[in-house]
């Protein structure tokens, strides 16, 4: 086993900040209803953690939305919008880039889902070098569930200690730390890079 760590990040709040408000408004110029009614489907809602865990289908997403709001446009439109929520937490961003030019290994570890996955690539070139990603809505479980950091595990081939791992959701941190991973609750990138100090040189 490489005894070289490897740096596991979650996405959402670590590398890109999110403003669900912006899909609100822009989805609701196109509705029967007012931007508050979408607080049902965004966010943290049951129907969005279907769609992140794999349950349910973009069609079938659009469709709840479309249905429950009186969207007037077409998938297509309402992708543009929904995924459209994105803007890139540089500091973070430029201690990846530090960890990457010292030859270490890295991860992207993530809540999502397909369409959110498809902008953020499209549109942020920092997204292409890492070493592999995980995607709930592609194993089919969500942080903090086990099956999720297994997977993780198994992609990068390591456990435990070997495992440095960054997030902003405490219950996620938890759940690293009890599998023996090196978890650091993300708060401010100042904190996070102290925290690396310990690890690495930075």
């Amino acid at each position: 086993m490489n005894n070289s760590p490897v740096f596991i990040f979650d996405l959402g709040k670590v590398l890109v900040d999110f403003d669900w408000s912006r899909a609100a408004g822009k989805i609701a110029t196109r509705s029967t209803r007012p931007p508050h009614h979408l607080a049902a489907y965004l966010g943290e809602s049951a129907l969005l953690w279907d769609y992140e865990s794999g349950r349910i289908t973009r069609q079938k997403f659009f469709e709840v939305i479309r249905d429950g709001v009186g969207f007037q446009g077409d998938l297509k439109e309402f992708s543009s919008y929904f995924a459209d929520i994105f803007s890139e937490m540089t500091d973070t961003i430029a201690l990846h880039s530090e960890l990457r030019r010292r030859g270490f290994k890295t991860y992207i570890f993530s809540n999502t889902n397909d369409l959110a996955i498809e902008h953020v690539r499209r549109n942020f070139p920092f997204f292409q070098n890492f070493d592999g990603y995980i995607f709930s809505y592609e194993v089919g479980a969500m942080k903090p569930q086990p099956e999720i950091y297994s997977a993780m595990e198994k992609m990068c081939g390591q456990r435990g200690a070997d495992l440095i791992y960054i997030d902003d959701r405490l219950e996620n941190i938890e759940a690293g730390a009890a599998r023996g991973w090196r978890a650091i609750l993300h708060e401010t990138p100042e904190k996070t890079r102290s925290a690396l100090a310990e690890f690495c040189e930075l």
